[in-house]
């Protein structure tokens, strides 16, 4: 895709469209911190905004959103509003509470996209397939009610992915899962898009720990351009969806200026490969402890 600005959008398999670089909140303080992050990220041109239950900012977003709308800077359709079911609520009726919850949280009458956050959360970890089957058909009845535009899941594998298709009548159209330099889940990358579904990056930078390395300043400084910048890049020549974080609203700026350059495919695998990063690794959802 030769996106030109972050407003371009990729096309779902179901037919709707996602702006191709969202704003992350994970890890924003509920209030001010979170608030005026996302009122930045409005601000400066960001369009989609990822958020999720668990976070525990969702009325921060939705009183940012509500700040901006009410300005008429543009409307909500043009705006793509996500966010996540919380490990505690998977089953059918916890689900539909769930859903119900964020939407008067974040102030919205529907959301552009809902995520099933993790698939085997140690709450139901016996019955993580039931779970999973039975929240999953309350998002779908709430897509028919016109609440959701379209379904996702996060941090899922194959095998979670099969249990869900078993039972699924609306296949999920996103998988979000943690990409960046040095952890690119080729396994699941794979195995997702087989099904349609966009690769959605969270913490395209490894949460900040990547920004010291000294190849990847290297690359930066080809570029003329900052290391944060070039993980997002690096995340859209993939094809993935770059979901980058920040509370300063410089950064928050300068994140969504990737449109001037363009990695080498030297580059972009050495991104790939990179070693010794610091990075956490990825969670094994099978034995996470939340």
């Amino acid at each position: 895709m030769n996106f030109k600005s972050i407003t371009d959008k990729y096309r779902l398999s179901d037919g709707n469209e996602i702006p191709c670089i969202g704003f992350g909140t994970w890890q924003s303080k509920d209030g001010e911190e979170c608030y005026n992050a996302v009122l930045a990220a409005l601000e400066c041109g960001y369009r989609h905004i990822d958020t999720a239950a668990a976070y525990g900012n969702e009325a921060s977003v939705g009183k940012a959103i509500s700040e901006f709308l009410k300005h008429g800077k543009c409307k909500r359709e043009d705006l793509y509003i996500a966010t996540k079911l919380h490990n505690n609520d998977h089953g059918y009726e916890e689900a539909k509470a769930a859903i119900e919850k964020s939407l008067k949280d974040l102030n919205l009458e529907y959301l552009d996209l809902y995520l099933i956050h993790w698939p085997n959360p140690i709450k139901t970890r016996s019955v993580w397939q039931k779970a999973n089957a039975g929240a999953y058909k309350a998002m779908e009845e709430a897509v028919r009610e016109g609440k959701i535009r379209s379904l996702g899941i996060s941090n899922f594998r194959q095998h979670h992915i099969e249990e869900l298709l078993k039972t699924a009548e609306i296949k999920p159209v996103i998988n979000q899962i943690k990409l960046c330099p040095g952890i690119t889940q080729p396994e699941t990358v794979s195995y997702s898009r087989s099904q349609g579904m966009l690769l959605e990056a969270y913490s395209p930078m490894g949460t900040g720990l990547v920004l010291e390395n000294a190849q990847m300043k290297k690359i930066a400084d080809e570029h003329k351009t900052s290391v944060a910048q070039v993980c997002v890049r690096w995340c859209l020549q993939q094809g993935f969806l770059p979901l980058p974080k920040s509370v300063k609203a410089d950064r928050i700026r300068q994140n969504a200026d990737v449109f001037s350059f363009e990695l080498t495919e030297k580059e972009c695998s050495l991104i790939g490969t990179l070693k010794d990063t610091g990075i956490v690794p990825v969670r094994d959802p099978d034995t996470t402890q939340f």
